[in-house]
């Protein structure tokens, strides 16, 4: 019989998470400058998987079922390939800080995944709370990214693509859940981000090229993301996952984007403009509104996790 974690050690685990994918947005925001998407997307993950190989291997070999290993190609592919292919090219035309709060409508978009997937009742209260957060989310898309060099097209497009992570991550939380129940979360992030870089390896000769021409701390930037907000955060983000409720774990979620804000101003010089605050409060205001929902036949657990980056 499986012993039950000390209360602290979930709390800490999901507090190292919440820091770790805040510091994520600042520094793909910064590595814009010397890598382009793909690129950085592979670095990110085989860095990623060569850290936690050595972890995970000492456990053991993982023997997932067929089914499990569905689930891990799909989770690699969309989570943690497009999910990242899609934020470090929408943080090149949007800031940080607008980044996370745009990807704070996926706790709605996982409720809709519940409603058509899992049985749920697709109620008055998620179709309102789903019209306003993406309300929220077109408002932050016009407001600009608070620079005059960006076009607002461009713009428009960034808030787009960080909408796709979103999506990415939505359906990837819903496969992910039973997996942590069967599988130790090391195992199950090792095997994702090895199936991450794989997706990503007709990047690798522009990453040669790229890793050539950037400076070292840049090169030291790639590896801090590759190491902990990904290695480290996502593990402990499955870890939380298996041991924590989803009340427990709701209220994190909206850490991220202020956390991500006052990082950005400290490293970066950079904050969002004024109105894409206002857009991120009325898509968190939609959120709040689509979870009175009843999920009675759906795994809460799913229902309301932080969201990295």
């Amino acid at each position: 019989m499986e012993s039950r974690p000390s209360s602290t050690l979930p709390l800490l685990a999901v507090g190292t998470t919440l820091v770790l994918w805040a510091s994520a947005f600042v520094a793909i925001r910064h590595l814009g400058h010397d890598f382009s998407a793909g690129p950085l997307t592979l670095a990110r993950q085989g860095v990623a998987a060569i850290a936690l190989g050595a972890v995970a291997l000492r456990a053991g070999l993982p023997r997932p079922t067929g089914r499990q290993w569905v689930s891990l190609a799909v989770i690699g592919v969309l989570w943690f390939a497009v999910y990242h292919l899609a934020l470090n090219q929408g943080e090149v035309w949007v800031d940080a800080g607008t980044a996370a709060m745009l990807l704070q409508v996926s706790p709605v978009l996982v409720a809709v995944l519940a409603a058509v997937f899992l049985g749920e009742r697709f109620t008055l209260p998620l179709v309102v709370g789903l019209l306003v957060a993406f309300g929220g989310v077109a408002l932050i898309g016009l407001s600009g990214s608070g620079s005059s060099e960006v076009d607002p097209d461009k713009v428009l497009l960034g808030a787009a693509l960080c909408v796709v992570s979103a999506i990415t991550y939505s359906v990837s939380l819903i496969l992910q859940k039973p997996l942590v129940a069967d599988l130790s979360a090391v195992h199950v992030t090792w095997l994702a981000c090895v199936i991450g870089a794989a997706t990503c390896l007709p990047f690798a000769p522009a990453l040669a090229s790229e890793v050539a021409d950037a400076p070292t701390s840049s090169l030291l930037w790639v590896v801090y993301l590759g190491v902990f907000p990904t290695a480290l955060a996502f593990t402990t983000y499955a870890y939380a996952l298996r041991h924590m409720t989803a009340s427990s774990l709701g209220v994190t979620t909206y850490l991220v984007p202020p956390l991500t804000i006052v990082m950005a101003l400290v490293f970066l010089g950079e904050t969002p403009p004024t109105i894409a605050y206002v857009g991120g409060a009325l898509a968190l205001v939609g959120v709040a509104i689509a979870r009175r929902a009843p999920a009675r036949n759906a795994d809460e657990a799913i229902e309301k996790e932080p969201t990295p980056a």
